[in-house]
């Protein structure tokens, strides 16, 4: 089943509270997702303080419920409010009831016949609001009667008319048809509704025009007065003309604005959303949101992150560009900014919550999760409009939506280190219970045999049996000593106890600690004529060679050809295990570094390697910031290379 989808449509209604809080109770209900739009008509422009309020409260509201804030404009709110619906796959949506009935069949459908029309695959559900809605609407009406020009608009209307009747005059003088005089008229009227706010000036514009054509233009002069019969249509015509042509362009005007404002939205977020996707750190997204929010506000900005449920000290973003820096308290409002964490709401300056604060704090968040508080300098007592409210929520959504995704990513690596933690684990298990029950039993069995079996045994068979029992504790020794430096050394726990030392005294202490059974091989060994000096912790150095040595006496056939060879090269030294037994196949050679891979070579014996011995090889050449390499040997066989610094005294010679 698909997750629902509820939509409240905000306003600036004294009900729409219990209409957001209706519809947030309808989303935990159905277990959905919830969203607040809010359409924005050019007559929101003359919108009174006490409606902004309540807006701006109702959007606040929305979102601290969870919701996510929408703004669009235009003027047919149900077309704009249904072709949302169609494109976020709303399935059901929550309005108040106005009250406002159709009183003839001619009369304009109600908001919510025309939703049911426009929409109807959705759900609507209507929250009764009907008598809180009349006193509104008459203090809202009063409200829009009450917002009159300037006296600067009406002197430019005048200026603008008294030029249009100059121009047609001069026009009249010439000859030109009252057409030509009309268009005068038109082009003053659209002038006026272009420079001037609101609808007001342009229908005075438009019903002046014909009262100034009239008398200065027409016959008789100076007269209201006129002597043709088709005067009056051509008055009729003209006013109607100019009345739609100011009306047109006060809407378009609004429109432009309306659309300039949503551009400006858009590339704010689009901004952000570009610069956080490359943010890699939670610092680098408080960094981007403040800056954010200075090109919105142009105010100071201050962040206080939480992590690991505790709040940390505030850093202060100056809006003039200088580095931000980090104070204890906030001008004494740590406990404003306290409240806002625990309370998820915004508080200060602005709000009932600490008004007397300096700034106005909000919560950084998604759903329940706060990750930090930002707060706002705010230098008087002024509520953003509901454009500058709109797109603040909407960069806090951005940025809390981007710390979420980084605390999710370092999450997701977090398993990812405890799965292959666990993976190598129960590989290393696995191959010690495997791997180990073979010498255990040798050294078990032979010590059963001597101490039930000792006087029964010949001196040979005695020595024989030492010899086992001695080869397997040495193994097993070897192992303990492999599983701890690769522990060490990856754990960053071992310090390199670097100092120079000749290749030949290296190779010659790792021949002490070899394999026993290297003497049944050859094995030679060429360091050059000039001794080669390198800078090295040494005790680590011979573990790589012994592990490389035995390798080859482990994996190649009895008498085979092992040599080792050292040669300088720019400033590293590079040692070399040959052999020329039967090497490694091209699909195992990526492997070989891996911890736990044996391969599948049948000439080992019975004590299967646990695949430990290459990786720590590996692990203490790149201690040494040196690479370990292989390769095939010519005619067959295979090259264990390494490299490891030379000593200054090399390079100075």
């Amino acid at each position: 089943m698909s997750k629902e989808h509820i939509l409240v449509c905000l306003s600036s209604s004294p009900s729409n509270e219990r209409i957001v809080r209706m519809a947030e109770k309808m989303a935990q209900a159905f277990c959905g997702s919830l969203t607040a739009l809010y359409v924005q008509t050019p007559g929101d422009a003359d919108m009174n303080a006490e409606d902004t309020v309540r807006l701006q409260a109702n959007m606040r509201l929305a979102q601290q419920l969870g919701a996510e804030i929408v703004t669009t404009h235009g003027e047919d709110v149900p077309t704009q409010i249904a072709e949302y619906a169609r494109l976020s796959d709303v399935t059901k949506i929550v309005i108040g009831r106005s009250g406002v009935k159709r009183r003839h069949f001619w009369s304009e459908p109600t908001l919510t016949e025309q939703l049911i029309a426009l929409a109807p695959e959705v759900d609507i559900h209507i929250i009764p609001d009907a008598e809180v809605y009349k006193s509104y609407r008459r203090n809202r009406l009063i409200a829009i009667r009450l917002a009159l020009p300037t006296a600067w608009e009406l002197l430019l209307t005048v200026g603008i008319l008294a030029a249009a009747t100059i121009i047609g005059w001069v026009f009249l003088r010439l000859g030109f048809a009252d057409a030509n005089i009309i268009m005068v008229y038109l082009l003053g009227v659209l002038l006026t509704s272009a420079f001037t706010r609101g609808y007001i000036c342009g229908v005075l514009s438009a019903f002046l025009s014909v009262i100034l054509f009239n008398y200065f233009l027409t016959e008789p002069r100076l007269s209201l007065v006129a002597y043709g019969s088709k005067y009056p249509i051509t008055f009729a015509v003209m006013f109607a003309a100019a009345l739609l042509t100011g009306t047109l362009a006060a809407k378009l005007k609004v429109h432009a604005q309306l659309s300039a404002r949503d551009a400006y939205r858009t590339k704010l977020l689009f901004d952000m959303n570009r610069q956080l996707q490359k943010a890699e750190t939670p610092e680098e997204v408080y960094r981007m949101t403040a800056m954010q929010i200075q090109k919105l506000m142009q105010r100071d900005v201050l962040i206080c992150p939480a992590q690991g449920g505790a709040l940390l000290d505030e850093i202060i973003y100056p809006v003039d560009g200088h580095s931000p820096y980090s104070i204890s308290d906030a001008d004494g409002e740590q406990n404003v900014i306290q409240w806002v964490w625990q309370n998820r709401k915004r508080a200060g300056a602005t709000t009932h919550n600490f008004p007397k604060a300096k700034r106005l704090y909000l919560a950084i968040r998604t759903g329940q999760q706060v990750f930090g508080v930002v707060g706002i300098l705010m230098d008087k007592q002024t509520q953003p409009d509901a454009f500058t409210s709109s797109v603040l929520f909407s960069i806090l959504g951005e940025c809390a939506l981007a710390l979420e995704s980084l605390h999710n990513a370092a999450e997701k690596e977090k398993a990812a280190v405890l799965a292959k933690n666990e993976q190598l684990r129960a590989n290393l298990l696995r191959s010690i219970s495997h791997d180990l029950r073979t010498p255990l039993t040798s050294i078990s069995g032979n010590a059963d045999t001597l101490l039930h079996s000792y006087n029964a045994l010949d001196e040979q068979t005695r020595k024989q049996i030492f010899t086992d029992i001695y080869d397997d504790a040495q193994w097993l020794t070897g192992l303990v000593e492999n599983l701890l430096s690769i522990t060490k050394i990856s754990g960053g726990s071992v310090k390199l106890r670097l100092s120079d030392q000749v290749v030949d005294d290296i190779v010659s202490e790792a021949f002490r600690h070899i394999d026993r059974r290297s003497t049944e091989y050859h094995i030679e060994v060429d360091c050059g004529d000039v001794p080669l000096l390198v800078r090295v912790d040494a005790g680590l150095i011979v573990q790589v060679l012994i592990n490389l040595v035995n390798n080859a006496v482990k994996y190649t056939p009895t008498g085979s050809n092992i040599r080792i060879t050292a040669i300088p090269r720019e400033n590293m030294a590079e040692i070399c295990v040959s052999d020329n037994g039967p090497g490694i196949s091209d699909e195992l050679k990526e492997r070989v570094f891996e911890m736990f891979f044996t391969g599948s070579n049948p000439i080992g014996d019975s004590r299967r390697s646990l695949g430990l011995g290459l990786t720590l090889c590996q692990t203490i050449i790149h201690a040494h910031n040196g690479e370990m390499t292989l390769k095939d040997n010519s005619p067959h066989g295979c090259i264990f290379s390494f490299t490891v610094p030379l000593s200054e005294v090399n390079l100075n010679e």
